[in-house]
């Protein structure tokens, strides 16, 4: 057993975990951050995705003995006060919702990808959102959400009719993923 002492959303926790549990054993198990959805258990569809000093990570496959003094961001950290983030508000707006199960970790992708660059580009986006599975809403609107946030984050309003303006003034469309909207 280990000692281990982390921040998880701007609070310190204290826990003794077995070599072998995972970061997100803790949090749902030990710490009841029930946000962050387990998936596949091996890292490959990222419902799991969490913040780890600021970059994203599968929380299945790292072990809870490596985050010791480290800082870890989950989707309960995203709202303050009980409001929405702005980017939870541009998912729900732009309908990047239908079961939910891959949305905190599509969230959480997105905010590492908007406080290392507050206006992506299309491309920018779905590299940042490559390693997360969604079989319901087909890309389209995540990325929709994505713009909308960084649009929002700027202090400007960035749709006309539904469809997101690029910095140029054309409208964007997500660009083709391939494979009926895979990965």
């Amino acid at each position: 057993m280990h000692e281990i002492s982390l921040t998880v959303n701007g609070q310190v926790e204290r826990a003794t975990v077995a070599a072998g549990m995972t970061l997100l054993e803790l949090l749902r198990d030990r710490l009841h951050l029930t946000g962050t959805k387990e998936g596949c258990g091996i890292g490959e569809c990222g419902a799991c995705t969490v913040l780890l000093d600021g970059l994203p990570v599968t929380a299945c496959l790292v072990l809870a003995v490596e985050t010791d003094g480290c800082d870890v961001r989950t989707i309960e950290g995203e709202a303050t006060a009980g409001r929405l983030s702005a980017l939870q508000q541009a998912f729900i707006d732009a309908g990047a919702i239908q079961c939910g199960f891959c949305t905190p970790g599509m969230v959480m992708s997105a905010r590492a990808l908007l406080e290392r660059n507050p206006n992506p580009s299309d491309e920018e986006i779905v590299e940042a959102i490559a390693g997360n599975l969604c079989r319901c809403t087909g890309y389209e609107a995540i990325l929709h959400a994505v713009r909308l946030a960084a649009g929002r984050l700027q202090g400007r309003e960035a749709s006309d009719g539904g469809r997101l303006l690029a910095r140029d003034g054309e409208a964007n469309s997500a660009p083709d993923r391939g494979e009926g909207g895979g990965r």
